[in-house]
């Protein structure tokens, strides 16, 4: 299976560290690999997770602004470890390495999107490369901390093949559910939904339960998303409605609720932000 990790978000809500740094960019704590801790960006942990249960073919979606930064960060440098080495910084080189090593071992391509109209828009302009196996689309700036090790990614990967479904998703409960895609579905077992309605961003949420993170898609969803009307003022196309479109011709979408185990990291803004680098090096 394929993955495409989205990048091109703005992130003002950010700003004015995002004016030269994507929010993708932006460092988080994480365990180093001799087991200090260290900073990555959240892109770079979303790309380790992905790697880690499998994925060796990629896809970033990049934007005007984020397409050098996420390019320069994933394309190795021999002459920057020779440096590390060099200056007695080795623990610094084996990480670095240790990533460098990750990267040459997968495919990585990218795909342009020069505006920011939504990840209806970005999933179209990744057809070509998707092809018509089923693939992972992954938020970069938004990431899921588990234990076991990454078992959000297999828990999602084992509903999708075992419910044979078109689309499943991760979803967790959040406070303010009018930011997000809403569900409406029937629980089968603990922790997973078959969802019977989404709504995007809906001003009276019908529940709390919110698409989050990652989703696993089939070919049937671009003609679904050709369907879609772009925002009146943004212009966005919204991958929610294709995902409505899916449901109501019998299409099957099931939501993977978070368990306790799994935590999610948000980036969004700046009070969200704090609480991810404080949550993180705690973790470490």
């Amino acid at each position: 299976m394929k993955a495409v990790i989205l990048t091109a978000g703005l992130g003002t809500r950010l700003l004015p560290a995002t004016k030269e740094t994507p929010k993708v960019l932006l460092p988080i704590f994480a365990p180093g690999k001799n087991g200090k801790p260290c900073l990555k960006p959240v892109l770079q942990l979303v790309f380790e997770q992905l790697y880690d249960v499998g994925f060796r073919e990629f896809c970033f979606v990049v934007g005007s602004r984020s397409r050098r930064a996420v390019k320069n960060h994933f394309t190795p440098d021999r002459n920057f470890i020779i440096y590390l080495h060099e200056t007695n910084n080795s623990e610094q080189a084996d990480e670095m390495q240790q990533f460098y090593g990750k990267i040459n071992k997968s495919t990585i391509v990218f795909t342009n999107q020069p505006e920011p109209l939504g990840t209806g828009d970005a999933v179209r302009r990744v057809k070509n490369f998707a092809g018509k196996e089923p693939f992972l689309l992954h938020m970069g700036d938004d990431l899921v901390l588990s234990k076991p090790e990454n078992s959000h990614l297999k828990r999602l990967i084992k509903v999708f093949k075992e419910r044979k479904a078109d689309v499943a998703f991760l979803a967790v409960r959040v406070k303010d559910p009018t930011m997000y895609g809403v569900i409406v579905g029937k629980q089968i077992v603990k922790e997973l939904h078959k969802v019977e309605k989404i709504v995007y961003k809906p001003k009276v949420p019908p529940s709390n339960l919110s698409d989050v993170t990652a989703y696993i898609l089939k070919f049937n969803i671009y003609p679904e998303i050709k369907k879609v009307k772009p925002n009146e003022k943004s212009g966005e196309v919204s991958l929610i409605p294709a995902i409505q479109s899916l449901i109501n011709g019998g299409g099957k979408v099931y939501a993977v609720e978070l368990s306790k185990r799994e935590k999610r990291i948000d980036i969004g803004n700046t009070k969200l932000y704090w609480e991810a680098l404080n949550a993180t090096y705690k973790l470490c």
